[in-house]
């Protein structure tokens, strides 16, 4: 689903059973084919979605990105380096590109040893990372930064920077009517959905 945030609305919607980066493509297409201007998009993170857009410039949702760490470390890590990571995460939506990417840099110089320790399984003599979630954690802020601060690096398009806008404003109003109509076919609830986004466009 595609939000202006501008104009407060709906402007492209497609029902699908899982996310594909060509679902994107396609929506983009139709969008530009309709005479639509994309200046930049603020995403939530799914993998591979951000090449979607081509030139477009791209955000990544912070609370999506601050979540993404919290479910590879959890809200209280035990782990020096995790708890150092988590701390610096937090930190992104008052940060800048240039600060972040320096205070991450120096995190990784302070525990990237301990990052890339491995672990030897007796049985298999293969070895696995002995701090994966860890690791995870910190590939996702490497693969990301491209994306977190494009808000403001180009404060001209006036981009927010989460998705707060269809998580808050169109989503959870979409899980309470499914939820308060769970009992309807596919075909109905689908409907359903359409009629409501219709009414969204219509306030």
């Amino acid at each position: 689903m595609f939000k202006d945030v501008l104009a407060d609305k709906i402007v492209a919607c497609k029902h699908i059973e899982s996310e594909t980066v060509n679902d994107y493509k396609q929506l983009v297409q139709e969008l530009l084919a309709q005479g639509f201007i994309i200046q930049g998009v603020t995403i939530d993170g799914k993998r591979g979605v951000a090449k979607a857009f081509g030139t477009i410039a791209v955000q990544m949702c912070h609370f999506h990105q601050i979540a993404i760490i919290k479910r590879y470390l959890t809200r209280k890590p035990k782990l020096e380096a995790s708890v150092e990571l988590l701390k610096l995460c937090r930190r992104i939506p008052t940060s800048t590109q240039t600060i972040f990417t320096e205070a991450l840099s120096g995190w990784h110089g302070k525990y990237g040893a301990f990052v890339n320790e491995k672990t030897i399984n007796p049985t298999t003599g293969k070895s696995s990372p002995t701090h994966a979630k860890l690791a995870s954690a910190y590939r996702s802020l490497t693969t990301n930064l491209p994306y977190l601060f494009t808000y403001k690096n180009h404060k001209e398009y006036d981009m927010p920077n989460t998705t707060n806008a269809l998580d808050g404003g169109v989503f959870s109003h979409l899980k309470k009517l499914i939820k308060l109509h769970q009992g309807l076919a596919l075909k109905r609830k689908v409907k359903l959905i359409d009629e409501h986004l219709d009414n969204y466009n219509k306030r």
